[in-house]
């Protein structure tokens, strides 16, 4: 293959202080691991000699160590969007050194080529294979589609990183497809989950690629925690729930897609609906793929799956490469701006589930800050889905840091979903089903059902002084129980009518 090789230090060697960087992957999966290690030490170097050197940073969701956590280490990030969940990264964030820039993740490829956020003058890849075709390189990508296709058609120049970590045959798993802009923009033609409608490669004009990087580096691979009975709880209550649901006509008897989101509660949500036989094999729709979707898949549990990115151990990802003859057949992975289309969730009539940090008495939710302040983490794709699912639900343990915090509150401290767009609310004391009642009948909806015993009275004591009105607040109680953990460690307040004399 005639291409030029260089090393990950020549590469991060060409980009200069201020310019702009465009990456592949979606999550630690896909993500170009070697260049940014590099363009860190550059960063340390230049600030020790007393220079300035940021660069802009553009993914399709988050990243690993490699990039987030590396490069915010070295004080090297003068733009961040859209996502990211690496608490050395979180740490700058909340110091208030590094801008971010928290969006829906299927905004970040079409806003870029909007210019809103000015030129790209980087695109780094991680690639499992490179194609010679005329005066193209067709590259394949490796565990995430992300926002690759747009990143490369922007970028002034392309660093490639092939790792050969990855399989070559990652290839037969990837429907690479960017859509047009408005008002030149078509209908998006999947009406399936399993449908392809693109092409299993990105293609780059060859003379925009500066160089090559050749290395084996295991993607940095998330741990998340094991399902505890708070977590399994919670499974059960969402898959008893959805069963109910479709017993009652409300779902179709042949189900729908699911979307699920990160962590250890959406693995013991999947986990139970699928243990539960009355739930029919089912398709998955959605943006990371987790350890128990491809266990299920396996065992033609999951019969489809579409997705932007394999957020899996990397043993789970050799299972991927070692089985691919099926999985090429069942398993789909897609750009972010294809897998959180409003569209395509909306015509396939996707089930949103995802995870709140906290929800209020009225159904708005605060996924993304800790008391309204601390970023967490962003958004994610969970407005994407959220707001145009066949039914959203939120879930979330009711109490947190063992009881000193209440996840139902009377006013979310920072709100990323609305009351609109929030059908379902399950914590492992049971099920609020919003839908159809009044901001009244929704908050005796959420404390009866989904607050801690320790912390239902308190919430019916708000209810007791909050002025009359279509919506029911006391505006100098609506943060007390928040106020009340700042100052003392532990949101359960003596009396809601003591504290605002």
């Amino acid at each position: 293959m005639a291409y030029t090789r260089i090393t990950a230090a020549e590469a991060a060697a060409l980009i200069k202080n201020g310019e702009n960087i465009a990456m592949s992957g979606f999550t630690p999966a896909g993500v170009a691991k070697a260049t940014t290690k590099e363009l860190a030490k550059i960063a340390v170097a230049e600030h020790e000699a007393g220079r300035e050197f940021k660069v802009g940073i553009f993914t399709g969701a988050s990243t690993g160590q490699s990039t987030d956590g590396d490069l915010a280490n070295a004080q090297a990030i003068k733009y961040r969007a859209p996502y990211t969940t690496n608490p050395d990264f979180r740490k700058h964030v909340n110091l208030g050194e590094i801008p971010y820039n928290d969006l829906h993740l299927s905004h970040m490829a079409q806003e870029l080529r909007y210019g809103f956020y000015g030129d790209v003058d980087w695109a780094i890849l991680e690639v499992c294979d490179i194609e010679e075709v005329g005066n193209d390189y067709h590259v394949y990508l490796t565990a995430a589609g992300g926002i690759s296709p747009t990143a490369a058609r922007l970028a002034k120049k392309v660093i490639l990183e092939l790792n050969s970590f990855h399989n070559p045959n990652a290839k037969f798993i990837h429907d690479v497809y960017e859509p047009l802009d408005p008002p030149y923009r078509k209908a998006i033609p999947i009406e399936h989950v399993g449908d392809r409608i693109g092409k299993p490669y990105v293609s780059i004009p060859k003379d925009k690629v500066v160089g090559v990087v050749e290395c084996n580096i295991p993607d940095e691979a998330r741990a998340f925690k094991d399902s505890d009975p708070v977590t399994e709880k919670i499974g059960f209550l969402t898959a008893e729930f959805l069963v109910e649901e479709m017993h009652k006509g409300r779902i179709p008897q042949e189900f729908l897609p699911l979307q699920s989101g990160v962590g250890s509660t959406a693995n013991a949500i999947l986990g139970a609906l699928g243990e539960d036989k009355h739930v029919p094999n089912f398709n998955i729709y959605t943006e990371v793929i987790q350890n128990s979707v491809i266990e299920m898949m396996l065992n033609g549990r999951v019969k489809d799956a579409s997705a932007c990115s394999l957020t899996v151990s990397n043993d789970c990802l050799m299972q991927v490469y070692d089985n691919m003859d099926y999985m090429k057949q069942h398993l789909t992975l897609r750009q972010s701006e294809i897998s959180n289309s409003p569209e395509l969730i909306r015509r396939l009539g996707v089930i949103a589930i995802n995870t709140a940090i906290e929800a209020d008495l009225y159904g708005n939710v605060n996924s993304t800050h800790i008391s309204g302040v601390k970023m967490m983490n962003g958004i994610g794709g969970s407005g994407d889905f959220i707001r145009n699912a066949y039914l959203s639900i939120f879930t979330c343990p009711s109490i947190a840091k063992g009881g000193v915090i209440s996840s139902i509150v009377p006013f979310v401290s920072h709100q990323d979903s609305s009351e609109h767009d929030v059908n379902i609310i399950v914590t492992e004391q049971g099920v609020a089903d919003l839908r159809g009642k009044s901001p009244a009948q929704r908050a005796e909806c959420i404390i009866e059902n989904c607050a801690h015993p320790d912390y239902k009275q308190l919430l019916w004591d708000y209810l007791k002084i909050a002025k009359m009105g279509q919506t029911r607040h006391c505006l100098t109680a609506a943060f007390a129980m928040h106020d009340t953990l700042a100052r003392k460690g532990d949101m359960k307040l003596t009396d809601f009518a003591e504290y605002v004399k």
